[in-house]
């Protein structure tokens, strides 16, 4: 394939005059993202060998129970990125507030929001699950940072990306130049390229949704599921429904074979009110790597990237993936 055998950091240097995120700075913080990736993953692939299953007995700020697992990513990510010299601070889906590096430690002015893993109620029956990260800088000239460095638009981001653990791990990023896929080789421990310059179809073939919360659906939401149930693609056939449950999985997919994934605002169920994921740590990044893909993302009424956040841990609705059904689902939503 071509451009196998470039690592990430090589592809990095290469195009650093194209990409203004691409600093000696941001690859230091992209080169301790990966590190701390390959832990995380070693982990992921012995997880049924050692006492990392099951949960915590704890619950995190989304109310949720906390899996070993995905306490174990967390904790090494916070650890590994406030020794980077480069962050400020950090948020994660799974503490409350801000996480800033500590006085005692050097900083520099970007910040990082991620969600540690991805997917993680599937840990235990061995589907794939990921860690999904955004990158922006520092934008107050305050010494220290707030809660306005965060609450940002997605399309102020200047980096975003995940990494998805599964049959191999395997790195998908923008820097605002396009997405690159970079491939685990276990063999020599470096990320290569593997997906050079990805293109999502500008039509799929694909919708993926959590039909079993269709009584939660208000209207124009049902109606959107069924035009992607009932319509007919190239060659006569129907959409086919694909749904892991995991979203970077889900996402992955589509992004490489296009189609559309969905979570709408769960209008009956009061506890999502506004659907389940996340903008900051999930939404926004995975908008910006469709957008830079060539896809669009919205939440049935806007578009993700001008989504500014009014809180660290804001959920949204999501309709991401090829351009032309998100195009068709936002329609819908609209009453058009």
């Amino acid at each position: 394939m071509k451009g196998l055998g470039i690592t990430v950091n090589e592809h990095l240097l290469i195009h650093q005059k194209e990409s203004p995120a691409a600093t000696g700075r941001f690859t230091k913080l992209l080169s301790e993202l990966i590190f701390s990736a390959k832990i995380i993953s070693k982990e992921v692939n012995k997880a049924g060998l050692v006492d990392i299953l099951g949960f915590t007995g704890e619950i995190n700020v989304q109310g949720e129970q906390v899996r070993k697992l995905d306490d174990f990513a967390n904790r090494v990510l916070i650890y590994r990125m406030q020794r980077t010299g480069v962050l400020c601070a950090m948020a994660t889906e799974e503490n409350a507030d801000i996480i800033e590096v500590p006085e005692d430690m050097p900083r520099g002015d970007y910040i990082l929001i991620f969600d540690p893993l991805d997917g993680s109620s599937n840990i235990d029956v061995n589907i794939n699950i990921g860690t999904i990260f955004s990158i922006h800088r520092k934008i107050s000239d305050r010494p220290y940072v707030s809660l306005e460095d965060f609450l940002r638009r997605g399309s102020e981001q200047i980096a975003a990306g995940y990494f998805l653990y599964g049959p191999s791990t395997v790195l998908v990023y923008t820097t605002g130049n396009g997405v690159n896929g970079f491939t685990l080789d276990p063999s020599v421990g470096e990320f290569l390229l593997s997906h050079q310059n990805i293109t999502i179809p500008e039509a799929g073939k694909i919708y993926s949704v959590n039909e079993a919360y269709t009584c939660y659906w208000d209207e124009r939401t049902k109606k959107v599921v069924n035009y992607f149930k009932n319509s007919v693609i190239e060659g006569g056939r129907p959409y086919t429904a694909r749904y892991i449950g995991s979203f970077v999985a889900d996402f992955h997919r589509n992004l490489l074979h296009g189609g559309i994934f969905m979570y709408p605002a769960d209008s009956k169920d009061p506890a999502k009110p506004r659907g389940k994921l996340r903008l900051l740590c999930e939404v926004a990044p995975m908008a910006f790597i469709a957008e830079q893909a060539g896809g669009a993302a919205t939440d049935g009424e806007q578009r993700i990237l001008d989504i500014k956040a009014s809180a660290l841990h804001e959920r949204v609705p999501l309709f991401i993936g090829s351009k032309m059904d998100v195009e068709k689902a936002t329609e819908i939503m609209q009453g058009k």
